[in-house]
């Protein structure tokens, strides 16, 4: 993958070690005044894009736990193409550790992608009464 700086927004290509768990445009009533994506509308597809792979370990009911870490790189544009991509980055008794990253297709740019947000995100599996319980184990032991 193309490395690129925290404020170029030239061209990168897509990971080829991280999973699509996501693809998404933005509408506009995600917008604000100038065109521009709410930072909290993609923060919340952040969320849903980390919870795909925990899913797989968690064998029921999970919760997000902590944002470890979240970075806007680039504006997120109304009529952008988002691509999310995630990997498990660790796992522990009760928690899954992800790391996302989210790439926009401009508009009037199609096949070329920016790198516009990357987070961390901590999820945790919970038992039926919403406790940690281990990774694996049935939501009703």
């Amino acid at each position: 993958m193309v490395n690129m700086s925290q404020n170029s927004s030239e061209a990168v290509q897509l990971p080829l070690n991280k999973e699509l768990v996501l693809k998404v445009i933005p509408m506009p009533a995600d917008a604000n005044g100038n065109g521009d994506i709410f930072g909290g509308w993609v923060m919340a597809q952040v969320d849903l894009a980390g919870a795909v792979l925990p899913a797989r370990h968690t064998n029921g009911r999970m919760a997000t736990v902590a944002v470890n870490q979240f970075i806007f790189k680039q504006p997120v544009k109304m009529g952008d193409i988002l691509s999310f991509f995630a990997e498990v980055t660790r796992l522990g008794r009760t928690s899954v550790t992800v790391q996302v990253e989210v790439y926009a297709e401009r508009f009037k740019a199609q096949g070329q992608y920016v790198k516009v947000t990357e987070a961390q995100l901590t999820y945790v599996a919970i038992d039926k009464n919403g406790r940690p319980r281990p990774l694996g184990s049935s939501e009703d032991d």
